[in-house]
């Protein structure tokens, strides 16, 4: 269903809204998927292919574009985009500490479960055979948004022209164990090359634990501002202008005369580590690894205990990635109502197989990656691994971009020049 149409400049919008099952498995109560159609407003009279973006993540909400630049641009010279907020997000029945605190603790868990890759792309092949005409269409899979294109060619590849991903090429073999033993060495090397950078900073982030150590420094919501915490915001070092953000934010980090920290330095704090805008990313964070048999078990936490380096205690201090922690969930105000549930999915042995190996080998659709060779949150290697077992795929190993490569039209316009040169998309209905 249309809700609304609209023009922002250089753009048509329309605001569609359909009922899907909660469990595809089990179709009974419903939930709202909302997807937003975007074209250019010259050609929104012609039968343009449709361009599905699946957002990282995981609960990512679509982008909410104010202008034409970007890879969005790029796409809308030749397609109509299609801007999935996925299930959980933005105006898809959306996922908050108010939803999960009406919820018990398996409740929760087992609703948090009916969240994840497969079906939201159970929910997108809905959206493509009822709203967008029942053609098939390509997809752009951003970091979380790989994860959901292997699992669309493993379910539903007949639904697929030709597919791009950047950063996320995930591993055919899901293991949060083997993800983190590699990202930690990673991370250390973006501390390391952070602090090569902003040398002065290695004495700026050890005294401001020592002094958050104190346990009595409080963030504009209440919360206690801990070193754990603070080393959380080390997930910005994956992207471009990461360290630039944090060179800034502890630029302003210096206690006044009293001891107390700049109030504009903790509203920053909060803003980068509240999760109020996607909590699913933290409760759902080590559950995207879940498929077949084997526990996630807070696979994160279990190895950051063998890289003494990252200790609260140690110096220089070491700023943590994508890595999602039990205790975030009794610090941060937003995740509180998610904890119990949380602990039941971390403890949950057995999970639907996420992909269909036989199936992705014999791929016909082309697939074009591009695999960030400096990548902090997805491993470079694992995704070689990926591309060499997907039949049809192409990638581009570039470090000239960290994962947030996205923004820059010349990664979208190279993919899809990789798969034009293959002869491009597979056609027909």
């Amino acid at each position: 269903m249309i809700t609304a149409t609209y023009t922002i400049p250089g753009m048509r919008m329309r605001d569609h809204v359909e009922q899907v099952p909660l469990d595809w498995s089990d179709p009974g109560e419903t939930i709202t998927v909302f997807a937003r159609e975007v074209v250019d407003p010259a050609r929104d009279g012609e039968d343009l292919p449709c361009l599905l973006y699946l957002q990282g993540g995981p609960g990512g909400k679509s982008p909410r574009p104010l202008d034409r630049s970007g890879w969005l641009g790029r796409a809308l010279e030749t397609y109509r985009v299609i801007l999935l907020d996925q299930r959980g997000t933005g105006r898809s029945s959306r996922i908050d500490g108010r939803a999960m605190s009406a919820l018990g603790a398996k409740e929760g868990a087992d609703y948090l479960a009916r969240f994840l890759a497969d079906s939201i792309v159970a929910d997108a092949e809905h959206l493509r055979k009822t709203i967008f005409g029942g053609r098939r269409w390509s997809t752009l899979g951003q970091s979380y948004g790989g994860f959901l294109t292997l699992r669309y060619l493993s379910a539903a590849p007949e639904g697929l022209t030709a597919c791009y991903v950047t950063g996320g090429l995930p591993s055919l073999d899901p293991d949060a164990e083997e993800v983190y033993r590699r990202t930690y060495p990673r991370v250390a090397a973006k501390n390391a090359a952070f602090y090569r950078r902003y040398p002065q900073h290695a004495e700026t982030a050890g005294t401001l634990a020592d002094r958050l150590a104190e346990g009595d420094v409080l963030l504009p919501d209440g919360d206690v501002l801990t070193v754990r915490r603070l080393q959380s915001l080390g997930i910005d070092f994956g992207m471009k202008p990461g360290y630039e953000r944090m060179h800034w934010l502890l630029d302003e980090a210096v206690p006044d005369d009293r001891g107390e920290l700049p109030e504009t330095f903790l509203h920053q704090v909060l803003a980068r580590s509240s999760y109020a805008d996607n909590p699913l990313f933290a409760a759902l964070q080590e559950s995207i690894y879940g498929s077949g048999p084997g526990a996630t078990a807070w696979a994160a936490q279990r190895e950051r205990a063998r890289h003494p380096a990252f200790a609260e205690d140690a110096r220089p201090l070491l700023f943590t990635g994508e890595m999602i922690y039990p205790w975030m969930f009794e610090e941060i105000r937003a995740l509180r109502p998610f904890r119990a549930a949380v602990e039941l999915l971390a403890e949950r042995a057995e999970w639907p197989p996420l992909y269909d190996l036989d199936r992705l080998a014999a791929n016909e659709a082309p697939v074009a990656a591009a695999v960030y060779f400096d990548d902090m949150y997805v491993d470079a290697g694992l995704q070689l691994d990926t591309a060499a077992r997907v039949g049809n795929t192409q990638v581009w190993v570039t470090n000239e971009w960290e994962h947030d490569g996205i923004g820059d039209d010349r990664v979208f316009t190279r993919l899809t020049g990789l798969v034009r040169e293959m002869g491009g998309g597979i056609t027909g209905e």
